[in-house]
């Protein structure tokens, strides 16, 4: 038998944070009161202190870093692509010289 996961909005986890920043509650007691493990709540806050605006950016949505660092990394499978194909025709045609 598979673990079941639940998923939780973005407004959800604001607000479950807030409760516990905003009004100074305890985290245990915020957590049993929305039937959360302490220590989820706890992984929550870290986020929105250390990425801010950008946390819980959820499925699909990817951070500007991350989407940079994709599109680097495929504009250079590219150039390596290219590179080889170069490399490639000049040896076929250094050899078609000799």
């Amino acid at each position: 038998m598979g673990q079941t996961y639940r998923h939780f909005s973005r407004e959800f986890k604001r607000h479950a944070v807030q409760l516990v920043t905003e009004q100074g509650r305890p985290v245990r007691q915020v957590a049993h009161e929305l039937d959360l493990h302490p220590n989820l709540l706890h992984q929550w806050r870290r986020q929105v202190v250390t990425q801010g605006e950008q946390a819980f950016s959820g499925k699909g949505r990817v951070k500007p870093e991350q989407a940079e660092l994709r599109r680097l990394r495929k504009e250079l499978e590219t150039v390596k692509a290219q590179r080889d194909i170069l490399k490639k025709a000049l040896a076929v045609f250094s050899k078609q010289h000799r």
